[in-house]
């Protein structure tokens, strides 16, 4: 199955372990694959039904042609519905045309767009504990769509069709963010490595590492998965909101008080962050931003819109919508933290809902064997009801 491809899958021969260890955030890794791996997640046809059937406004669609965008007027019309305001349209002639003069295309968030795609979206959220998005590249000339950059993001590109291009420069200044105080300098003129990535490659750049990316005179299909691995800025801005709850850190500071009162307020707000500063201070940060991981979008129709919620066959199969989530174990009852929510079941309900967590599409009927016992094939389906109209389940 397309969607199947795990962080495993991504990263052989090495283990994960080794890419967590040694390649994350650290430097860029090739990993060559067999021509076709990756064809199946967005295939060409696929392609050419998404810019047909959706509506698809600048900037999520844009056409970039050495380093500047190309202008959207010169390939789109602004049409009038017979209710609403105005929307774009693609005109097939002036887009092909600037794609035969060398402009990439550039598709955001595809992962919203195709099923396959949003299938493999979701499983490496799982397996990386950060959220996912998926743009697409596509091109034909010799050009480069974009000058040398730097991203804000790990990547992964994944090439789907034909070959393209990649200068690696390096990093220029450690783990740089987007708001930041200085830009990184400019990189040296001559990159690291200079590699064509074929057909089936996958390829993983951190952020902060420079790079240009150019067609080579023939087509080039890619997906680039971006996401953004927690730091230690974010973990300060979570304890800024923790500390919300205490009315010292509510009140006014004493700006017009005396120098030995202001001195003693400076002692209670650093009293009152060390004491969140506890050793499992990471721990908790990342649990509770994974607990917050938003819920993907999968609707159910049309049995999410019925009483009973679920296909009567217990062979559907049914999928968590939040790859993150935490389940915490009690001594009679199970807690989901999920989607920023918090939802207590009876222990026998954690066989079903850690299977749920380990973010593979499950059948019905797996799920009732595996409660096995302790929970009748009625309230096992009566869980997974609950957890639809809660958003966090659907049924594919």
């Amino acid at each position: 199955m397309a969607g199947s491809f795990t962080l495993a899958d991504l990263v052989a021969p090495l283990e994960v372990s080794q890419f967590l260890g040694s390649v994350q955030g650290q430097t860029h890794h090739r990993f060559p694959g067999t021509a076709g791996r990756f064809a199946s997640l967005m295939p060409w046809p696929t392609l050419n039904t998404v810019l047909r059937q959706h509506r698809l406004d600048f900037p999520r669609l844009r056409l970039a042609m050495d380093g500047d965008v190309v202008p959207t007027h010169t390939y789109t019309e602004m049409v009038t519905p017979k209710r609403g305001p105005q929307i774009p349209r693609l005109l097939s002639a002036p887009l092909t045309e600037h794609l035969r003069n060398g402009a990439t295309l550039v598709l955001d968030a595809v992962q919203e767009l195709v099923d396959p795609v949003a299938d493999l979206a979701a499983r490496l959220e799982h397996d990386l504990r950060e959220r996912v998005q998926v743009n697409l590249y596509a091109g034909w000339g010799k050009t480069h769509g974009f000058d040398v950059h730097w991203d804000d993001h790990d990547a992964f590109i994944l090439q789907i069709s034909g070959r393209k291009r990649w200068r690696i420069h390096g990093p220029t200044r450690p783990a740089p963010l987007h708001r930041d105080v200085e830009p990184p300098e400019q990189p040296p003129a001559q990159p690291l490595e200079d590699f064509i990535l074929e057909d089936g490659d996958a390829l993983y750049v951190p952020r902060g590492h420079w790079h240009d990316v150019s067609a080579i005179g023939e087509e080039s299909l890619h997906l680039t998965i971006g996401f953004n691995p927690a730091t230690g800025v974010d973990l300060v801005n979570w304890l800024a909101d923790q500390l919300r709850v205490e009315e010292l850190f509510r009140r006014d500071l004493p700006r017009f008080a005396p120098e030995a009162e202001r001195h003693a307020h400076a002692e209670r707000l650093k009293a009152g962050i060390e004491a969140l500063l506890t050793p499992d201070v990471v721990d908790r940060f990342l649990t509770d931003r994974d607990a917050h991981g938003p819920a993907h979008t999968r609707i159910g129709l049309p049995w999410s819109a019925t009483s009973d919620l679920l296909p009567a066959q217990d062979t559907a199969i049914v999928r968590l919508l939040t790859p993150r989530a935490v389940l915490r174990h009690q001594e009679s009852t199970v807690t989901l933290l999920a989607s920023g929510r918090r939802f207590t079941f009876g222990a026998a309900a954690g066989p079903v809902l850690s299977f749920l967590l380990s973010g593979t599409p499950v059948a019905i009927e797996t799920l009732v064997e595996m409660a096995g016992p302790t929970l009748d094939r009625a309230t096992v389906r009566a869980l997974l009801g609950e957890l639809i109209t809660q958003g966090l389940l659907a049924v594919s």
